[in-house]
């Protein structure tokens, strides 16, 4: 939102305040904060004292690297729920320390400093490197503050807030060539300088700057993160009201957030996921190929099983089968009961398709909506299990189902009733559940069972509630790593909860590097693990669009299959050509390639985990971050640390990408170039541009292993990439647990070897 015309005007209908004055720095007792006075005017006498508003900025050093700041106009304001559940594995001893000197009161909190200038007349807080290496950002001159809409021509109406939108603000200062990166899975340009974000929860597709993830994170290319400590409506202003400026508004008295130093942004990505928790870790089953039935496609159980041999037939392993929406019945979404008229035997059903080895686990579609024709929706409102108006009556829509009722998660009772539907699932066989939805929130007139929680707030805030729910019923049922989710909609902490995918996306390759856009900027919120509509969900994909969107989905950390109305079995795209170019051949080569992977791909997620990383899609910016390059570069990704994937959005099989500094090799054929450079190169529809980094050692499954899960240090291949002293791998085995490390020792010899079982293989593909 913005609050000027321009450098000099206010904006028409708003009337800003500005802080311009430090009055006066307090210190806290325990000496780990600071609490600021900040009049709206220069105040150089008492008579400027009175009639004067004022805004309080405290300052807190919270852990080594991690400063917060929060901005208070009237704190007797309520300060409703819900609020971020930070630190969820404990909050680390902080490092703090108050000094004072002629060049300002400094509070430091380990490696990151915030300076307040000992001039009361100049409002200058800079916040930089404790040691003095590095300026970081600053809040300047009317850089923090408040606004009313419409603008008040009198105080006394101010009295009766009721007709006043209340907003307020803070503006940091954006550097010379500083980029900003983020947010949430944004489907814009990478970049975000030059933009305006709303983080704002919405159904709105891949194809617009609506977003169903929206994460109130954002990274610098200086070496620092923001996060804004609200699930409410945050506006960001991106250099897009002042050029050299990042502004934060939210509606209300009081707005929070975290500076975090890296210096490097991987630092920033540790100390951002202490504060908002990591990854939980998902089962190496789930990195095999998921299988959908599409959105609006007729199936039964003859039409499943049919999908699966046929996918078997064509040797394509399918690890998971999906029941997308219809196997409820229509008007019923989402009572969790089957349709009988499709599926008389459904627990029979998944045990048959179980038993017959041509899938291991089964998912289902849900969504926290309930659609009246339901005879569960009576029970539902009776019990008080569903969102009400204020009025009493409960809170209905005609948009999706018809009539329909959103659960009311702040109501025990309905968590505990909702907890049950999941366990009746898991009885009837069900392994992972698909946390579609919960974008659409209300806000106006509601009710929640939990009188102290703002609506505004739950509008983001209810997909974290949502998919912890399921995700923690998954765990209680299947063990503590087990649990995983399909889930769409997230807000900051959501990533505790594996895996998001993104969304509804076209057929179309513009649709693909949208959805990649998307991926890059969830991965840079924390989220290790996401995936993506292979193929695209609206419409039906020409087998070139559906052969290249296969390529870059099976190398994604999590693969698979889907569509709305026409199905994602490969025989279908292409009429079942049978030449060695045919989608099913396509299919089962990448497949293949992810199964041989998996000793590499299940390390890195463990790593990825526990700093907090992406596993892939990882934007080049985390690896190499010195590059000014890899800060935009949003058509290609790593896989983990040593891998760079350049996906094809051409029909020609053209590609322009870009190596870093280094040697990389290319996977598929050995060669070897150099970077930095932009590269050209043609492909056909079994390799892309894969190249792997120098000094790397890379553990592979056997050739032609086609199994997700299995011993991944026994019978494997382990190559060695242009490798130095200190080159090493991390070995796990198929339930992430460490089995030891590969290490290159002084004399170029690979050390560890013999942790690793009978048929390996070690080739040396250039030192």
């Amino acid at each position: 939102m913005k609050f000027r015309d321009g450098m000099w005007l206010p904006i028409e209908g708003k009337r800003t305040e500005y802080a311009e004055d430090i009055y006066t720095a307090t210190q806290r007792p325990d000496s780990r904060a600071l609490s600021l006075l900040c009049p709206t005017k220069h105040v150089r006498s008492r008579g400027d004292t009175l009639n004067l508003p004022t805004v309080t900025l405290d300052i807190e050093a919270v852990f080594d690297g991690v400063i917060s700041v929060e901005t208070t106009h009237w704190s007797g304001a309520a300060n409703k729920g819900p609020h971020f559940d930070l630190f969820p594995a404990g909050k680390p001893v902080d490092d703090a320390k108050i000094s004072v000197s002629d060049k300002g009161t400094t509070i430091s909190s380990g490696s990151l400093s915030a300076t307040v200038h000992p001039d009361q007349h100049t409002f200058d807080v800079r916040f930089h490197a404790t040691d003095g290496s590095k300026q970081l950002t600053s809040l300047l001159n009317r850089s923090i503050g408040f606004a009313y809409g419409p603008a008040p021509s009198s105080p006394l109406q101010l009295d009766d807030m009721r007709n006043f939108d209340h907003y307020i603000f803070t503006q940091t200062t954006l550097s010379v060539g500083e980029t900003v990166h983020g947010l949430g899975e944004r489907f814009g340009a990478f970049n975000k300088v030059g933009q305006s974000v709303s983080l704002w929860n919405a159904d709105g597709g891949t194809s617009s700057d609506q977003a169903y993830k929206n994460i109130s994170f954002w990274l610098s290319s200086r070496g620092y993160g923001v996060f804004i400590d609200t699930p409410d409506h945050v506006e960001l202003e991106i250099g897009s009201e002042r050029s050299c400026r990042v502004q934060t508004s939210v509606k209300g008295q009081r707005l929070k957030w975290y500076l975090i130093y890296g210096p490097s942004p991987k630092e920033v990505l540790y100390k951002y996921t202490i504060l908002t928790g990591r990854a939980g870790r998902v089962s190496s089953w789930s990195f095999g190929l998921w299988l959908s039935t599409s959105f609006t496609t007729s199936y039964d159980e003859k039409t499943v099983s049919s999908f699966l041999e046929g996918m078997k037939s064509r040797d394509i392993p399918v690890e998971v089968f999906h029941y997308d929406c219809f196997w409820l019945k229509a008007f019923h979404w989402c009572d969790f009961v089957f349709d009988s008229e499709m599926f008389p035997d459904p627990k029979g059903m998944i045990s048959r398709i179980k038993a017959s080895g041509l899938v291991k686990k089964v998912c289902v579609w849900t969504n926290p909506y309930l659609g009246q024709a339901s005879p569960v929706f009576k029970m539902a409102a009776e019990k008080g299990y569903l969102l009400k108006r204020k009025n009493g009556d409960v809170w209905q829509t005609d948009l999706w189902q018809a009539g329909m009722g959103l659960v009311d998660f702040t109501n025990p009772e309905a968590t505990k009733w909702f907890t049950g539907c999941m366990e009746q699932l898991f009885d009837t066989g069900i392994d992972s559940i698909k946390t579609d939805f919960g974008e659409r929130i209300p806000t106006g007139d509601v009710q929640w069972y939990d009188e102290n929680v703002d609506p505004s707030k739950m509008h983001n805030y209810y997909s974290f509630i949502y998919n912890k729910i399921v995700y923690e019923a998954l765990q209680k049922r299947y063990g503590e790593n087990e649990a995983v989710l399909f889930a769409r909609s997230s807000t900051a902490g959501s990533q505790r909860f594996p895996l998001q995918w993104g969304g509804d996306c076209e057929s179309t390759p513009e649709a693909m590097a949208e959805s990649l856009r998307g991926g890059l900027s969830l991965g840079l919120c924390g989220f290790s693990f996401w995936s993506v509509d292979i193929g695209g969900f609206e419409g039906s994909p020409t087998p070139w669009i559906y052969k290249r969107w296969v390529a870059f989905g099976l190398l994604t950390s999590h693969s698979r299959l889907h569509g709305s109305n026409s199905y994602r079995v490969p025989w279908t795209i292409d009429n079942d050509d049978q030449g060695e170019q045919s989608s099913s051949k396509t299919l089962a080569r990448w497949t293949a390639l992810k199964a041989r992977l998996m000793p590499y791909l299940y390390a890195q997620a463990m790593e990825a985990i526990a700093g907090g990383l992406p596993l892939s899609v990882r934007a080049m910016c985390l690896e190499f971050p010195e590059d000014p390059t890899s800060w935009y570069l949003d058509r290609q990704f790593m896989i983990g640390s040593k891998l760079l994937v350049a996906p094809i959005f051409e029909e020609s099989g053209e590609v322009e990408f870009y190596l870093p500094e280094g040697r990389w090799t290319n996977f598929f054929t050995g060669e070897v170039k150099s970077g930095p450079r932009w590269v050209r190169e043609t492909h056909d529809f079994d390799t892309l541009p894969f190249y792997v980094r120098e000094n790397t050692v890379l553990v592979l499954g056997k050739e032609g292993e086609r199994r997700t899960v299995y011993d991944y240090v026994k019978d494997v291949e382990v190559r060695l990439y242009h490798v130095n002293a200190g080159a090493k791998a991390n070995l796990v085995d198929s339930d992430g647990n460490s089995k030891g490390t590969l290490e290159v020792d002084s004399n170029n010899d690979l050390v560890g070897q013999d942790l690793l079982q009978s048929g390996t293989n070690v080739l040396v593909i250039s030192k």
